[in-house]
């Protein structure tokens, strides 16, 4: 039996408690292996279990866990989790120590994993889910899942239902960047929408073409004409609440119904689809009658998207990610804590901003 620090979440009679905990690991079997974690990322994803939706501010903070008020209604919304003690932390990297019998081969070699519970000094994760990573760095392997494969799901999503461009939402993002790179590889026409000027910057000096910035006064000008020369009339948004995906869908239908022959009081034929794959923006997601009906709104996720698409594919895609590690997928981060460090104050209230460019890493052995 292994005995190490792990981190668990749980949501009970009005309060979310986060805290670190001494925890024995049982003796993988089977296709497990036991991994001994070095690094591993603080997504946005994350944060559902991590943080939520709770009162950070006035949380109380004590050596290796804080405890914080969880407001109504989000209190009540998660009834399905009241009392549970979950475990947090989607990806990281780490090295194999022990493995089951199905799994031998891995020992000792380093591997990029999803167990679920990365927060934490070991780990048991599927073998079957783990990327070996050679000789890059735990650090450079930890992101080396939710990210590169969402942004690759994209760009996989658009080819199957046989979109010419697309559409991404915050795009100045770690997976933005990530997605500006393949669409740059697969020469497949990118609309990134931006909030900030020095946002343009970044993404125009990694190559991106068409870089429209939400916060202009021209804002739906610069949109409009970057759906039409792209054609872009599929898009992915991390957003979800206020009129981020209603914007898209204006601005695509305006340019659709610009290259009409006649008018329809139905709007253009021209199919409009946009996917919500987050919530950074907790507030209702606002749509206007201003686009017809010929449109869809979906939710996408990265581990259905996986389940349709097939293992072919998804060896395929992990592959390309194990290439581009160092290049096309790396990340960057602005701190590295380990797991006391991540449960302070200060760190809590950073991270859970989700500011671009702002990542935090987990170190858990430090």
């Amino acid at each position: 039996m292994t005995s190490g620090k792990q981190l668990f979440s749980t949501l009970a009679n009005g309060k979310l408690t986060v805290e670190v905990v001494q925890t024995d690991f049982p003796e993988p079997t089977g296709n497990q292996v036991l991994v001994q974690m070095e690094a591993a990322p603080i997504n946005p994803s994350d944060l559902a279990i991590l943080t939520s939706t709770a009162d950070l501010e006035n949380a109380e903070y004590s050596p290796g866990k804080f405890v914080a008020d969880m407001p109504e209604p989000f209190y009540s919304a998660q009834k399905a989790r009241h009392g549970q003690r979950l475990p947090v932390g989607n990806e990281g990297a780490g090295v194999v120590i022990a493995a089951g019998e199905q799994a031998k081969a891995l020992v000792g070699q380093r591997v990029a994993c999803v167990p679920g519970n990365a927060y934490s000094q070991y780990c048991i994760a599927d073998a079957g889910m783990c990327l070996p990573l050679g000789d890059i760095s735990s650090e450079d392997g930890a992101s080396a899942f939710v990210n590169p494969m969402t942004a690759l799901g994209f760009a996989e999503t658009a080819r199957m239902e046989n979109h010419k461009a697309i559409i991404h939402s915050a795009a100045a993002s770690n997976l933005g960047q990530m997605l500006v790179k393949i669409c740059l590889e697969d020469d497949l026409p990118l609309v990134n929408i931006v909030r900030r000027e020095e946002h343009v910057e970044l993404l125009k000096g990694l190559g991106a073409e068409h870089v429209v910035n939400s916060s202009a006064d021209d804002f739906m000008d610069q949109l409009r004409s970057a759906i039409d020369a792209t054609d872009a009339y599929c898009g992915f948004d991390p957003i979800g609440g206020g009129k981020s995906v209603d914007a898209c869908f204006k601005a695509m239908e305006q340019v659709a119904a610009s290259k009409m022959a006649a008018f329809s009081r139905y709007g253009s034929t021209q199919p409009k689809k946009m996917y919500i794959y987050g919530r950074l923006d907790l507030s209702p997601t606002m749509l206007t009658p201003s686009y017809g009906f010929g449109w869809t709104l979906s939710g996408w996720l990265l581990t259905p998207f996986l389940q349709a698409a097939g293992m072919e594919t998804m060896m395929r895609m992990r592959q390309r990610v194990l290439d581009g590690m160092t290049t096309t997928f790396a990340s960057s981060y602005k701190s590295r804590v380990n797991l006391e460090q991540m449960l302070t104050r200060d760190a809590v209230l950073d991270y859970r901003q989700m500011k671009t460019g702002e990542k935090y890493l987990v170190t858990p052995q430090a």
